[in-house]
């Protein structure tokens, strides 16, 4: 939740309702993008990886 606030500039509610898109593979954006969050993820100990759909 504090990488997704920090990296998208949103609140504790929007955290959740991206973390639920998140989980249920709905959320997108660019392969760059989606790379840099999943690379921050990783980083702070959440496995994540960035896919095409």
């Amino acid at each position: 939740m504090r990488i997704l606030r920090s990296e998208l500039g949103i609140d504790l509610a929007d955290a959740k309702a991206v973390l639920r898109r998140v989980l249920s593979g709905e959320h997108t954006g660019t392969l760059p993008e989606m790379e840099l969050l999943a690379r921050k993820l990783r980083a702070s100990g959440v496995a994540a990886v960035a896919a095409r759909s």
